[in-house]
């Protein structure tokens, strides 16, 4: 007969630094190669492959062969969230240089999480759609108007996303960062897609970060009101 579920196993594969960071690496939804996750954990490519199968064996990472290399990604969307989780209740490293400083702000602006936008970037986003009557918000959480799915398709966004309606509650994280809402699931997703298609923002090589173009901070003002 099934007892209580066992977290200790999958805590302790947190619990390491290593794992750890190579687990917040992918937390943006990207497959990267084992050596691009060891230079990111500041580790060697053999210690980086020791973690990498303890992740796959806990059926946390799962990998996509391509030519001779290998690729890692998170496995499902819920150990984002997890990670996510995590993040809110985790103490602030400490960095030690300016790189390390410069690294940290971006991540703190804007990055990716999982399929959709987080940071202040994706706070700032979410806020900026109640106020225009796009979302409503209540005790559990928000749900998109009558006006807000006319608004989406306006602006670019169809299919999935703008099945959500009514009393139906839009998917949303409390953002590690920000310490507030931003939204997720295939609205979140739906909204990154398209501002990454009118070039309003641009990925980070190297980092989970988001950058924002030229042209973006000019239209996030006009269009939402967001200043970063």
């Amino acid at each position: 007969m099934p007892g209580d579920v066992n977290i200790a196993p999958i805590a302790l594969l947190f619990a390491d630094q290593t794992r750890a960071s190579i687990l917040q690496e992918l937390s943006d939804g990207q497959a990267l190669s084992a050596g691009e996750l060891a230079r990111r954990a500041h580790v060697t490519p053999s210690t980086a492959s020791t973690h990498l199968a303890k992740l796959m064996d806990a059926g946390l990472l799962i990998a996509e062969k391509q030519g001779k290399h290998r690729y890692y990604r998170i496995a499902d969307p819920a150990i984002v969230q997890a990670i996510e989780a995590l993040a809110a209740l985790a103490p602030v490293r400490q960095v030690h240089s300016l790189r390390e400083a410069q690294i940290a702000q971006a991540v703190r602006s804007a990055r990716m999480c999982s399929t959709h936008l987080a940071g202040k970037l994706g706070v700032d986003l979410t806020q900026a759609l109640v106020n225009k009557g796009v979302l409503a918000a209540s005790e559990e959480g928000y749900y998109m108007t009558s006006y807000g799915q006319q608004w989406l398709c306006d602006f670019g966004i169809e299919g999935e996303a703008l099945k959500r309606r009514g009393l139906e509650v839009v998917s949303h994280h409390i953002d590690w960062s920000e310490h507030r809402p931003h939204i997720a699931g295939a609205l979140g997703a739906a909204l990154a897609q398209r501002l990454f298609e009118l070039q309003w923002i641009t990925r980070t090589p190297f980092s989970r970060a988001v950058r924002l173009t030229a042209s973006g901070q000019l239209s996030l003002r006009d269009e939402f009101g967001i200043h970063i």
